[in-house]
This record gives C-alpha cells, structure tokens and sequence, in this order.
C-alpha cells in the first residue's frame, strides 16, 4: 500500500487542528497568573442562565484585594456585565463561573456584595489558589466533626452548623486586613472597606419531595450558612429540556448531591476548571469540610428569579457524573467518572388504614450530613403519610448494617405528640456516634427500617408494684405484680416471676423501671464510663432500653465493679481488692450495689415511671 506524502502547506493546518484538539481534550486551559492582572483589564466569563446553554458575559477587572494578614489569600474584583446581570447583580449559582482575560484562565466568580445589592460588583477567586488548595489529600480531622442532639430542632441544629461551620464570613474582618490595588468600585467605598462587604455567593440549594415542616427545619439552618433554599425537580429530564451541550466543561451548571432517590436535595454551581478527569468549581467553600465523598452531578438551571435579596438560579441536580473528594476554602474540586458510595436507607410504612408503602433514599456518605439527611428522609416521610398533627404511636424495627462489625438491631416503640421525631432520632442518633467515633473509620452500608404506625397515643404510666408475700423465701419463684395505667385510664396489672438466689439474705431491693430512668441511674453508678471500641459502641447500642419494655432488678448490697466498660457485678473482696490495686489493666469504677436478678416486662405501650419495692428474704 502507497501513501500520499503532504506538502508543508497542506501539513501545518492538520497539526494545527490536531494540537488545538489535544488542549481542549485535555482542558489544560492557559491561565494568567494573579501578578498579571492589572486594574482595566476586560474579561470574559462564563456561566449558564436558562438551561444547559453557557453564555458569556463581560467582567471589568477594578483591581485586586490582598488579604495580606492571616490566610494571605487574594481575590479580584470586577464589576460584571452582560445577559440579566443588569437587573440582577451577581446570582447565586454563578459560584465558580470562570474569568478568561487574553483567552487565559485568571480564576472564579465566587464574592458578592451580601444581600440587597443590584451593583454587579464580584470578587474572583484566583485559579492557582482553587487547585493548590484542593490538592491535599488525607481523611477528616477529628476537629472537623460535629455534635448534634436528637431530637433535631431548629435551634440545635442552626447552632451546632454555626459551631462548626462558621466559614460564610467576609473575605477579611476589617479594613486593615486587606490592601487594595486599584480604583475604588463604588462611591463613598474604598477599595480595602470592599473586603469586609464582600462574602462568598449564595449557594442554590434544590429541595424536591420535602413537606413545609421538614424543609422549613432544615432550610432555616442552611440559609445561615449561606444557602438559598428552593424548589426543584427530580433529577433526570422532562419534555422540552434541553439536553447537556457535550461532555462536561467550563461554565457548566454543576450540582452536589446530598439526597437522591423518593427525595432530592443537592446544591448548585458552576464549573471553573477542567483538567483531564479533574473538576474544580465554586470558587468557594460549600462546608469548608476538607475531605469529601460527594457525589458530583450535572445541573439544570430552569431560569434566573430577580430578587433585591438574592437573585439566584432555580436549578436542579441530575445525573451523577464523578466525585467531589475536596471541600476547601477556595474551591471544592474531584473527579469525573463513577460516583461515591451512598448509604441506602429503606423505609416501609405498615398502617391498619393504607396497604403497605415502601420508600428508598440514596443519602451521601457523610459523618455529619449523612445522619442529617438520614434524619429528615425518615421524619419527612411520617409527616407526609402519617398523622402530621395530634398524638400517634410508631413501632419501629429494622437494622443499620456496619461494615466488618455486627448489625445495629432496632426495635422501640414511640407515643405522644413528638412520636415522628422520636422515632426518626432513634434511628439516626446510633448512626451518628458510630460515623463520628473516635477509634475508627466506619462505613454505613445501609438502613432497613419497618414502622409501623397507629393513629392513638399508647401511653401508659407505672402506678404500682408489690409481692403478696412479703417474706419470699431464698431459691424460690414469687409473683411480682406490677399495675400500669394506659392514657385512656384503664388499669393494667401484669404478673412477671422472680426467682430469689438460694445464696440471697436479709434486705434486698426490687427496682421496677422504665428504660430511660435504668439508663440513667445505671451510667451514675457506673460513673459514665464510655465504651473502648466500635464493637462494644455496638453491642452497647444493641442493648439500650426500649420504651415499650419495664425492667426489673433484684438488687443486694453485695458491691461490684465496672471495668474497662464492662459491668461485673457481686465480686468477691479478694478481686475487687486487687483490681483496685492494679489501675494499669485499664479503667475500674466500684459499684455498691450488686445486681442478683433481672427480668424484662414488655408491654404494648410507652410506658413511663420506676418504683422500688424493699423485701426481707427468709432462709427457711
């Protein structure tokens, strides 16, 4: 076979086009490094307005602002015009749009002027500081996890986020913390007071599927950290959308996905950067997290809404298309290709008034937004298929599955006006320690939980307990009475054996209690001792008291101990003596009462009190 040789003419356009190919394959864009950026510079960016199109809109560089105290961070500004800019001022969801000047990368749009201002003046988040700053690697610190009570309220939640998150700050807190090199932007505004008004854009956040109460939960908490909560569409399209514009670049809409499946919950940005597999976005923090395992979705922006407040992008989330691995001060960045591992949750609804209805959530894999999403997917679901208002009743059973250690085990019952949030923080609260534990990592591989539900408050209060033989004998069974009143106030009175040791003497205490008040008394006299490993968080977790259950203890005066977590009980003196002695095997805290007997009383009710009954044993 012949080939044709090609003159020089005809040859260099060919590699011309071929070289031009390999840059935009690569997505190795030229950038412009912050030494060269000079005040009157003309740029242009790109983002999405309407769709999957990107479009280009003009930015006029006014100067650069150096935070030269404390993180020594920069940031360009500009004043931004073009599309709906005019009527808008800067979007939330343009966070990461990129600023090309001289067809060369200068970084994001990522500041605004907080909230009420039309003036499309922007601060640029420099490119070389978005990719130097997502380029470690490394798990979470221990100081980056956060603490939250359950039940959840708006409160808690708002402040634990303040707590730990506090990263929507102004690019510097005073004047004197920045120098500006360039014309002042607005009148009566110098350029280095720009840098204590300017904070980081408004993230879009979609919620689909959440009912007003639950959203208004968590949108609360997530406005403070600079989120706009909005409606939006289940992930995927519908007629009359238009599809993506080729593989993912530049200027594209990009979401983060926190929830997926019977629920969607995900925010919204723009793509800045794209270097082979590599994707850098946002400009900006979205928790300042560090590590991450995100899954990083494409995004539909369904139009623009003009706001004084905060004009932002409706958008939605929609297939997944990589992972977002970093959460960084400037930037968060990751990889295209498969997506992380989610934590499966599985919810199925048994009711006497519907037929049974399952529901399946796909929630990130996340210590302190996988619980949270966890939490509101099972507590959205009660509100929106079961009584939202008045007293209800759930049973709950199911497992956690844990990854190389055994199950988490549910089983509990909740009554009252709070039952939803009960039983949604029963589930999730286990989840919550385990992920955030402090000896290992663990992975959730999923949830499976059955509730079912009653439209009643199956309450009852314990009311009295006794023997109708006062001086049971040593070695022998005897009838223990117990009497509970149900919220309707019928009487209940249920019969539970005890045996009586043959070895057992004199005075001895019979404590009748609900789990809560067992649990309470128990971690005084144990001195609160805490668990050494995931396998004893577990098997402490599979053994916590249920609400439905009375427990009963026979109690003596014989002492014990608890050591390196474990409770033993009626120990010799020769061995408490020497345990006491040696402190070097590990913790040791003296009980003084021994437990000789205990007994469970389930029932059909969240049942609520303790007595304590004082019997003589007699030996013959």
């Amino acid at each position: 076979m012949r080939f044709a040789r090609l003159s020089p003419t005809v040859l260099a356009p060919l590699v011309g086009v071929a070289l031009v190919s390999s840059v935009l394959l690569s997505g190795a864009a030229a950038q412009m490094a912050i030494g060269e950026i000079r005040p009157g510079m003309i740029g242009v960016g790109r983002t999405v307005f309407d769709g999957t199109h990107v479009e280009e809109f003009k930015v006029n560089i006014i100067g650069v602002l150096e935070n030269v105290i404390g993180t020594r961070r920069n940031l360009i500004l500009a004043k931004l015009e073009g599309g709906p800019l005019a009527n808008t001022g800067v979007i939330a969801g343009m966070s990461g749009s990129p600023v090309y000047v001289d067809g060369k990368l200068i970084g994001a749009v990522s500041y605004a002027l907080g909230s009420f201002s039309k003036e499309p003046i922007a601060g640029i988040t420099p490119i070389s500081e978005m990719t130097e700053s997502t380029s470690v690697n490394g798990t979470r610190p221990s100081a980056a996890k956060v603490h939250i009570d359950f039940p959840l309220t708006r409160d808690n939640l708002t402040a634990a986020f303040r707590k730990a998150l506090n990263w929507n700050r102004p690019f510097a807190d005073r004047p004197s913390d920045a120098q500006f090199t360039g014309a002042s932007a607005l009148s009566g505004v110098s350029g280095d007071q720009l840098g204590t008004l300017l904070r980081p854009i408004a993230t879009p956040l979609a919620m689909s599927g959440f009912e007003p109460d639950v959203a208004d939960l968590f949108a609360g908490a997530f406005r403070d950290q600079g989120f706009v909560p909005s409606g939006g569409g289940a992930a995927g399209f519908r007629n009359g959308e238009k599809p993506f514009e080729g593989p993912l670049k530049p200027g594209d809409a990009i979401g983060v996905m926190l929830v997926g499946g019977d629920l969607q919950l995900g925010a919204t940005g723009t793509v800045t950067h794209v270097d082979g597999d590599r994707v850098y976005a946002f400009g900006h923090p979205m928790y300042n997290l560090g590590p991450t395992e995100f899954p990083m979705t494409r995004a539909y922006v369904y139009t623009v809404l003009p706001s004084l407040f905060s004009s932002m992008k409706l958008s939605t989330t929609g297939e997944v298309i990589g992972t977002f691995t970093q959460d960084r001060a400037t930037a968060i960045a990751g990889r295209l290709g498969p997506g992380p591992h989610m934590i499966p949750v599985t919810l199925a609804l048994e009711s006497d008034r519907a037929t049974k209805r399952s529901f399946h959530f796909d929630i990130v894999n996340d210590q302190l937004l996988g619980p949270l999403m966890t939490y509101a997917s099972i507590l959205n679901t009660l509100n929106s298929y079961e009584r939202q208002f008045g007293s209800a009743t759930f049973q709950v059973r199911g497992t956690a599955r844990i990854r190389k250690h055994e199950p988490i085990q549910f089983d509990n019952l909740f009554a009252g006006e709070q039952a939803a949030m009960g039983a949604a923080a029963y589930v999730v609260a286990p989840v919550t320690y385990l992920m955030g534990n402090d000896y290992e990592k663990v992975d959730v591989d999923g949830v499976d939980i059955t509730i079912g539900t009653v439209e009643e408050p199956k309450t009852a209060t314990l009311e009295r307990v006794w023997l109708d033989d006062p001086r049971p004998r040593a070695g022998r069974s005897v009838p223990l009475k117990v009497l509970f009143r149900t919220y309707r106030g019928d009487d209940i009175v249920r019969t539970l054996p005890i045996q009586i040791p043959p070895n057992a003497s004199g005075t001895l205490s019979v404590l009748v209690s609900d789990g809560a008040r067992l649990g309470q008394a128990e971690q005084r006299e144990a001195r609160s001792t805490q668990p050494r490993s995931v396998d004893q968080v577990i098997k402490s977790l599979n053994k916590a008291r249920r609400n439905n259950t009375l427990y009963v203890k026979l109690l003596g005066s014989d002492a014990g101990a608890v050591v390196n977590g474990e409770l033993l009980s009626s120990l010799p003196p020769s061995v408490l003596g020497v345990l006491e002695a040696d402190r070097n095997g590990g913790t040791f805290n003296p009980l003084h009462n021994a437990t000789l007997g205990e007994w469970e009383l389930p029932t059909e009710h969240a049942v609520s009190g303790s007595r304590t009954l004082t019997i003589t044993v007699s030996q013959n």
